[in-house]
């Protein structure tokens, strides 16, 4: 079970509206959409490791652990 951090976000109405949207068209909750967006701009970037790797969840909220 992979455990994920909560934190608020604030954003632009006018955005927010447009991922509302786009969500939509893509059968996604807007949480899940904004994860898959954030993951594939992190993955683009070369910031997520290779597949197949193993991303564990840090013991810390300051620590980063890729295996």
């Amino acid at each position: 079970m992979t455990i994920k951090k909560n934190f608020p976000l604030r954003i632009d109405p006018k955005l927010f509206a447009i991922i509302e949207g786009w969500a939509a068209d893509e059968f996604r909750s807007i949480n899940a959409h904004i994860e898959y967006l954030l993951r594939e701009s992190a993955r683009k970037a070369g910031r997520l490791p290779k597949k197949g790797a193993v991303l564990e969840q840090p013991q810390d909220s300051n620590d980063k652990v890729i295996k």
